[in-house]
């Protein structure tokens, strides 16, 4: 029975109920538009990464309900058979577009969107939205770390403390996207290409009669580039001097120089300033300094600060669980139906301004400079068409007084066709590609957008024909 386990129970209960619902009304062919947004920059930062986007794919592509799974459902007594059996041969049959992974993007505007019959639209909801919202959050942490960290490597710790396996993968996966060089995790690399390493835990060195003893012996074993953990009695009365006399002893006869400590506990900036006098006197320059030991962002900028001598970093808990904002927050919102062939616009109304959807079918654009930085995101509406060769005046979609009017731009397109008609016509590109195309994005970015504190708050502005659209509807259900 468990060969067949397959994840298309990993849904939650109302989307089965519902598609139920929708089948047994006559609906369940009507094609329904969904958005997935979200609403706030986790760590009250100025953007977000988008991530997660292969994963949903090779659900999509295999989402299949297997007898197992139709006789779980039919022993609920809720369902009637011929839904079953509609479900026994479910394939999507639907669109998907979105933008690519590595993506650079703000609050309210279209992640991914979804274009199917109902029912197949339906029952994707939770899966998109744990995927966009697990590895967005932490490649989005992971970028901030990265640039905290000011072009010193970032290495992923974090798997132990993760929130199961699957968060462990695929957060070193997301981590990767963000700018981390490696991970700790084997099966990231396995799986996805995350270049895995990792060298010494303290036990190695209570493991043998003395400190001295046991980093001579990694150096006799790994004599390429070795990293001694110096912490584990007394970092600066014996860790650093008995790592001194390992390489002096074991790496330089074999002629070899390149070799690093680590820090894992301390005080970080008093311990790194001294340890590099006590290494670069002992002739040992080309030893490099890693620190690991509950880092993030905000402690690496403040340690660098300090004066603290770092070559590279280990960030675990802090950044796999993205522990100072653990939530995301993406919602799957329905934008539009199409109904006789024609598209009908939706919108959910609330008392919570920020919870009121853009309604329609939409297009996203960004819009560039001429020097290349990205001046504002425009979200229209899909039938819109527009002179990039004008000028164009953007306002704020909440207070419209607020205006700027843009010369000399380009406009790019931002979502890209992942699913046509039921079939996946995205290629996937290389995650060190997906990487290095993140980099790009935040090189795009003014600096501004990327600051920790108090970031400038990003144009993402409303067409005038969706502006008006969303007004017309706000009055129409308010009555």
């Amino acid at each position: 029975m468990q060969s067949e386990q397959t994840l298309s129970l990993l849904c939650d209960f109302y989307e089965l109920t519902m598609g139920r619902g929708y089948y047994g009304s006559g609906l369940g062919g009507r094609v329904a538009v969904f958005d997935v947004f979200y609403r706030r920059n986790p760590d009250d930062g100025g953007y977000a990464i988008a991530a997660g986007l292969e994963q949903i794919a090779e659900y999509i592509r295999g989402l299949r309900f297997s007898e197992s799974d139709i006789d779980y459902l039919r022993g609920k007594g809720i369902f009637d058979e011929d839904f079953l059996t509609m479900l026994s041969t479910f394939r999507f049959t639907g669109d998907v577009t979105a933008v690519p992974e590595g993506t650079v993007v703000f609050p309210g505007e279209p992640i991914l969107t979804v274009r199917a019959p109902v029912v197949e639209a339906q029952l994707l909801e939770t899966y998109l939205l744990l995927q966009i919202n697990h590895q967005s959050l932490i490649a989005t942490k992971a970028s901030r770390i990265v640039r905290a960290a000011d072009g010193r490597p970032v290495s992923e710790f974090g798997s132990r403390r993760a929130h199961g396996e699957s968060a462990a993968v695929l957060g070193a996966r997301a981590a990767y996207i963000g700018g981390c060089a490696g991970t700790a995790c084997a099966l990231s690399d396995k799986l996805y290409g995350v270049p895995a390493g990792g060298t010494m835990a303290h036990s190695w060195v209570q493991l043998f009669g003395d400190e001295y003893e046991a980093f001579a012996a990694y150096c006799r074993m790994y004599p390429d580039a070795p990293t001694l953990l110096v912490d584990t009695y007394n970092v600066l009365g014996s860790g650093v001097p008995n790592a001194i006399r390992a390489v002096k002893d074991v790496l330089w006869p074999m002629g070899k120089r390149k070799c690093a400590i680590r820090l894992d506990s301390g005080d970080i900036t008093y311990l790194t300033r001294k340890a590099r006098r006590m290494l670069d006197d002992a002739g040992l320059t080309e030893c490099g300094i890693v620190v690991s030991n509950s880092l993030d962002e905000r402690i690496i900028a403040e340690i660098l600060r300090q004066g603290a001598v770092v070559d590279a970093f280990g960030v675990g808990e802090r950044l796999i669980t993205s522990a100072s904002s653990p939530v995301f927050g993406a919602v799957y919102k329905l934008a539009a139906t199409v109904e006789d062939g024609v598209s009908v616009p939706k919108i959910k109304v609330s008392e919570n301004a920020a919870k009121i959807t853009n309604p329609g079918e939409k297009a996203l654009y960004r819009l560039y400079s001429e020097e290349g930085k990205a001046e504002a995101d425009f979200i229209t509406l899909a039938d819109e068409t527009f002179d990039w060769n004008e000028p164009l005046e953007l306002f704020d979609p909440e207070y419209t007084w607020k205006r700027k009017t843009l010369t000399g731009y380009t406009a790019r397109r931002m979502h890209v066709p992942v699913f046509r008609g039921g079939e996946c016509v995205y290629e996937f590109p290389p995650l060190s590609a997906v990487r290095e195309y993140c980099r790009r994005e935040l090189d795009s970015m003014w600096s501004e957008v990327l600051r920790f504190e108090n970031p400038h708050n990003y144009y993402v502005d409303l067409s005038v024909k969706l502006w008006d659209l969303k007004q017309k509807m706000i009055r129409a259900y308010r009555g």
